[in-house]
């Protein structure tokens, strides 16, 4: 086995290492108290071809395996999560499940767009009454009586990118089935009549990413709006999801691994009771399980990218990578703001942040409850569900 990256590899990192001290890093604190990161970083990351990342370059991607795209979601999360956050929806699940199940028509629309960063994705999957239960979903899309088009009611939650999509990724039942049954994928442009969306405000964390509600009332889309075949949504929704876990998990380690760099500058600098703080056993104690956290973390998310780029199953995989790398990043800002000590409680020092930023991770694209219920359901042949 080779963990040794290429060069090309090593390149990608090293411009995203840059990108992010050059772009981010100066803005982290202001955008954070702000509640809002400066939307001109969506084209920087266009630009860059951060947004295009294992998209083919026929329809505007930079191309890439996903080891690369790792790497890059692992630098965007260790300069922060809001903007790492981007990137994973509006490429991870909404571009990459166009190229996957999107017809040529849609392709060629949306997906130069997507990787330019001219336009962004947000996937609908989420409701108020529905979030781990995702087959449950209330949103329902009728077709009208001449078969031309759907009309879509409903509502969606925590929608990331929400406000600043140009496109939705929206999940809404066509059919009677039960459960997962008769749920429908659809592209729906936010400008459509009848959408409307609004911000959520007072985060605990990733508070500069734009997360909303939307609601949609008689909202009219044509029947070529629907992305795969009929009945098919939840098959599409998972599949995404299961990439998407290995971009959380990704960005998981760059957060640890940004807790990491703090504890180990600030212990080298503090002094009490006349040394630094890391001579003491206890405060190296809290470094070396933030940095066992962070390579075992990096090991299992690498190991998804090497499945999914050899074409083998990975949703198991992806699971346990999420579960640990989400876990673990918390862990990691935790036992940071341990050595820290006071300071880590004021904003103008980067693991505060760090926390709130992780404490998420272990909620979104799968609680960490779920994903052993489904590493569990892959062990044993029995579902929970």
């Amino acid at each position: 086995m080779n963990l040794d990256l290429d060069e090309e590899q090593t390149a990608v990192r090293q411009l995203a290492r840059d990108f992010v001290g050059r772009e981010i890093a100066p803005h982290v604190i202001d955008w954070d108290r702000a509640e809002n990161v400066d939307r001109s970083i969506v084209k920087k990351l266009g630009a860059v071809g951060f947004l295009g990342l294992t998209i083919d370059e026929e329809y505007g991607g930079s191309g890439g395996d996903h080891l690369a795209y790792c790497l890059v979601t692992e630098e965007l999360g260790r300069g922060d999560s809001s903007v790492r956050g981007i990137v994973s929806v509006s490429l991870g699940l909404v571009a990459k499940t166009i190229a996957a199940w999107g017809r040529a028509e849609q392709k060629r629309y949306w997906l130069p767009r997507l990787t330019a960063g001219e336009a962004l994705g947000c996937f609908g999957l989420t409701e108020p009454g529905t979030g781990s239960d995702a087959g449950s979903l209330a949103t329902r899309a009728v077709r009208d009586a001449d078969g031309g088009a759907y009309v879509i009611n409903g509502s969606k939650m925590f929608i990331t990118n929400g406000t600043w999509a140009d496109v939705v990724l929206l999940f809404a039942r066509t059919g009677d089935g039960p459960g997962h049954r008769g749920v429908s994928a659809f592209l729906v442009p936010t400008d459509t009549p009848g959408l409307t969306r609004r911000t959520i405000h007072g985060k605990l964390g990733l508070r500069g990413q734009a997360t909303a509600e939307l609601v949609l009332e008689d909202v009219r889309v044509p029947a070529d709006a629907m992305l795969g075949p009929e009945g098919k949504g939840f098959s599409i929704a998972m599949s995404a999801l299961a990439k998407g876990r290995m971009s959380v998990a990704a960005g998981c380690v760059g957060i640890a691994q940004a807790a990491l760099d703090a504890a180990v500058g600030y212990a080298g600098e503090r002094e009490q009771f006349g040394k630094p703080i890391a001579s003491y056993q206890l405060v190296q104690e809290l470094i070396s399980d933030i940095a066992v956290d962070v390579d075992a973390a990096r090991l299992l998310t690498w190991r998804v990218a090497d499945l999914v780029d050899r074409g083998e199953e990975f949703a198991t995989a992806a699971s346990k990578a999420k579960l640990f790398a989400s876990e673990a990043a918390v862990r990691a800002a935790n036992n940071a703001l341990q050595v820290f000590g006071g300071y880590g409680y004021i904003d103008e020092y980067p693991v505060g942040k760090l926390l709130r930023d992780a404490r998420v991770m272990t909620l979104y694209e799968g609680t960490s409850q779920i994903q052993k219920l489904i590493i569990g359901r892959a062990l044993t042949g029995v579902s929970a569900f």
